[in-house]
């Protein structure tokens, strides 16, 4: 027997991807459900070679569904998966909503599958912020080996990070750049188009903003409290896909040809390094691909025991659809959840 699978959000770009990553991993569903809120009512969307048409998330009865991955903002979440896992349906949330409630796991399954047991507090487990689920795929097999102090990282974040409408502003802004037509930045605090951004996110009061910080509490919470973190995230005018430069500091020594070894058998990561012209992995490489690349890999002579390297992802999947399925499977792997009986 197969699971009954609601997706909230399935109009977004996210949640297409989930569909899309359910059908292709084989998910063992007898039913998906695709949710979102009444403007997109009857809107359709494709799970395999099927067509669902949306329903309404404030008028379903989750009481006969197994499991809720939820992409649909942090309020949407705030307000409904508590709800949710109070009618026994297990929420993957991919929102901030609950990523640092200590009743609830927060999980990249490469990195801390066993922190999923702690699940069935409130029956919600949390999917990390895309920029930290590529970083710590890479992270947790070189703290595994030489114990991290400390890590700086400056992500290139791609406009899908902010959704449909950051995609939009840069194929408008771009168009409009080479018509003469004016540029209008609407998403975006700046232009996007042919420019950088240092801004993802609200500024907090010690100037960093809040994906900075949610790199800092995330690398923390998932992998070691004490590693110490900076970052300035960045805003890109690419697609798909984000990039980070991330320098490391390790307690013990370890080498450039180590690490690399260590990261080509660490589950999740591909390490494309050849020290020649194209030899390592960009945005483009990564759209649409699972793993997490790892390229530039070298020594950092600046402090004792360093490294250097350059991590690309698809953060649509690894950065969210594909870990909230990876969740999913987890989950029926160690038999965290069997379906609910139909009813007779």
């Amino acid at each position: 027997m197969g699971f009954k699978v609601a997706i909230v959000g399935a109009t977004g770009n996210v949640g297409r991807e989930m569909l899309n990553i359910l059908e292709e991993r084989g998910f063992p569903v007898d039913e998906v459900v695709a949710l979102a809120s009444r403007r997109s009512l009857g809107t359709e969307v494709s799970f395999g070679d099927r067509t669902l048409k949306v329903k309404v998330l404030d008028t379903y009865d989750f009481s006969d569904t197994d499991l809720c991955i939820m992409s649909a903002g942090g309020n949407v979440s705030k307000e409904w998966s508590p709800k949710i896992g109070k009618q026994g349906c297990v929420v993957i949330d991919n929102s901030s909503a609950f990523r640092y409630d200590q009743d609830v796991p927060l999980i990249v399954p490469e990195v801390n599958p066993d922190a999923i047991s702690g699940f069935s507090k409130k029956n919600i487990i949390a999917n990390p912020n895309c920029s930290t689920a590529q970083l710590v795929v890479a992270l947790k097999p070189l703290h595994d080996k030489a114990r991290i102090k400390r890590v700086v990282v400056a992500t290139y974040q791609s406009v899908s990070g902010a959704g449909k409408e950051g995609m939009d502003e840069l194929f408008t802004q771009t168009r409009a750049v080479f018509v003469a037509d004016p540029v209008e930045a609407k998403k975006f605090t700046k232009r996007i188009a042919f420019n950088v951004i240092p801004h993802i996110d609200v500024f907090l009061d010690d100037g960093f903003t809040k994906e900075e910080w949610k790199m800092v509490a995330e690398t923390k919470k998932m992998l070691d409290p004490k590693i110490k973190l900076t970052a300035t995230c960045v805003r890109v005018p690419v697609f798909i896909g984000h990039s980070e430069a991330v320098n490391i500091e390790f307690e013990d020594p370890i080498t450039a040809d180590e690490a690399r070894e260590i990261l080509r058998d660490a589950p999740g990561c591909l390490v494309i390094d050849k020290r020649e012209d194209g030899g390592y992995a960009t945005p483009i490489d990564s759209a649409g691909e699972d793993a997490t690349y790892i390229s530039r890999i070298r020594e950092d002579s600046t402090v004792d025991n360093g490294l250097a390297m350059w991590i690309v992802s698809d953060n649509l999947r690894k950065g969210a659809a594909l870990n909230a399925v990876q969740i999913a499977e987890l989950l029926v792997e160690r038999g965290l959840i069997t379906p609910k009986k139909k009813a007779a």
